[in-house]
């Protein structure tokens, strides 16, 4: 087996406003494997200031890891551990390099065309006006499950989005998710979560930055809104360790993104120990190309999940990669006649 991995930029179509700041494009690596005729395709889809291995040493790493692959070295996978985004990358393209079709990750009524998974409506920051117009269009559309990125404007502006959402929609006919991205302060959080309590939220994700257990389990345990936790997962790779803080702050939901948790078998871990707890999950994308959307969208699949999911749709960047997934209202379908074209591959 032979690999080879390929720096990818992709280009918003229009800059995307998070509570960290507006992104204007995103840099991944795509990670080739090579088999004789056959070839597998995986990203290792760092997303700066985020993922865990966010480190100048990456490419560096990234190379070394190359080499050991072409040189016939024994694969110590333990070496990847710290490194999500490339043990997702390379899960997937070893997944990928199983099937004689590369965008065939994990064969199910999804791949066949026979099946969607319903996922959540993503309202992206900007001003009132753009933000309402992305609500109209997803409720037009037909999503029930909208998700909104709150924290960038003024709280009084988002609690109005709100109102305007809940004067049109009762919360059987729409489900509301926000996600704050741990913009509210631990001294203020309690007081906007009881605020965003009279718009019958669904759960708000991660309302404080990452790191503060302590704070986060009393806001949990006093919250009307149920929390659940995002960037809290990020970087914790030990079992003992996700056991404990899953223990002390005791979330209604946690969310899960393979390739910032560090894949398939990261993210199966999380949701075992999620389930004996009875803590709720759902699976989101992180800004990866279609290349890592279409693996995380078929190993979702599988999940059999209760609930609609994060996953994106592939429609956010001008130079994304053609694809099998489309949508249809507010299901992520995948059609058969469709194949994933990489132009990297026969390079």
């Amino acid at each position: 087996m032979q690999a080879r991995f390929f720096p990818y930029r992709l280009i918003f179509k229009r800059p995307a406003g998070t509570s960290r700041g507006t992104l204007h494009f995103k840099d991944t690596y795509l990670l080739i494997l090579r088999d004789g005729n056959r070839y597998g395709v995986g990203e290792c889809a760092l997303f700066r200031g985020l993922s865990a291995d966010d480190r100048p040493e990456y490419e560096t790493f990234l190379h070394d890891f190359i080499h050991s692959i072409n040189s016939g070295l024994p694969m110590d996978e333990s070496h990847l551990l710290r490194w999500p985004s490339i043990r997702f990358g390379w899960e997937t393209a070893l997944a990928s390099l199983q099937h004689e079709r590369p965008d065939v990750l994990f064969p199910s009524a999804f791949t066949q065309g026979n099946a969607g998974i319903p996922i959540n409506g993503l309202i992206w920051m900007g001003d009132k006006a753009f933000m309402r117009n992305q609500i109209d269009e997803k409720i037009r559309t037909g999503f029930h499950v909208i998700k909104l990125k709150i924290g960038a404007l003024d709280f009084q502006t988002e609690l109005e989005l709100l109102a305007y959402i809940r004067r049109h929609f009762s919360p059987d006919e729409l489900e509301i998710r926000v996600d704050a991205n741990g913009a509210f302060s631990p001294g203020h959080a309690l007081e906007k979560l009881q605020r965003l309590a009279d718009y019958a939220i669904h759960s708000i994700e991660q309302p404080i930055r990452p790191g503060q257990w302590e704070q986060m389990a009393e806001l949990v345990e006093q919250s009307p809104v149920p929390i659940a936790l995002d960037e809290e997962l990020i970087g914790l790779f030990d079992t003992d360790e996700q056991q404990k803080m899953l223990d002390v702050i005791r979330p209604s939901y946690i969310i899960l993104k393979p390739s910032l948790l560090g894949g398939f078998a990261a993210t199966s871990q999380w949701i075992r120990l999620a389930e004996n707890r009875g803590t709720g999950w759902w699976i989101t994308s992180a800004l990866e190309s279609n290349v890592g959307l279409n693996a995380i969208a078929q190993f979702t699949y599988l999940q059999h999940p209760a609930i609609p999911q994060g996953l994106g749709t592939g429609g956010l960047f001008t130079n994304n990669f053609p694809s099998p997934l489309y949508m249809e209202g507010e299901f992520l379908r995948y059609n058969p006649r469709n194949k994933m074209e990489i132009p990297f591959v026969h390079s």
